[in-house]
C-alpha cells in the first residue's frame, strides 16, 4: 500500500499516512480540523545505470529499428534465369 504525505492548509500541520488505493483522500487536519492538501514528491522508482536503455541489449553491428510496420512479403515470381556457367580455360 503506497503512503501518502498531507498538508493542512489552515495550520500547515504536515504528515504521511499509508493508504489503499481504493481508500478515498483525507479531507480535515486532525490537528484543528481545517483542510488538507495532497503534497506529490518525486517518483519512488529510479532507473541508473545499464540495462535500461535502448542501446543496451544491441548487438555491436549496429542493428536497427524501424518505426513502421512490417512490409508483406512480395509474392514469389518466376525463378530467375541462371547466367551461363564461364568456361575455365
Amino acid at each position: 500500500m503506497p503512503t501518502y504525505a498531507y498538508a493542512c492548509k489552515d495550520c500547515g500541520h504536515a504528515f504521511d499516512i499509508v493508504q489503499s488505493f481504493s481508500d478515498s483522500s483525507l479531507t480535515s487536519c486532525p490537528e484543528c480540523q481545517g483542510a488538507l492538501r495532497k503534497k506529490f514528491n518525486s517518483v519512488g522508482v529510479v532507473f541508473k545505470g545499464s540495462g535500461f536503455y535502448r542501446t543496451d541489449s544491441r548487438d555491436s553491428k549496429g542493428s536497427t529499428v524501424s518505426a513502421a510496420p512490417a512490409a508483406a512479403p512480395a509474392p514469389a515470381s518466376a525463378p530467375a534465369a541462371s547466367a551461363p556457367a564461364s568456361a575455365a580455360s
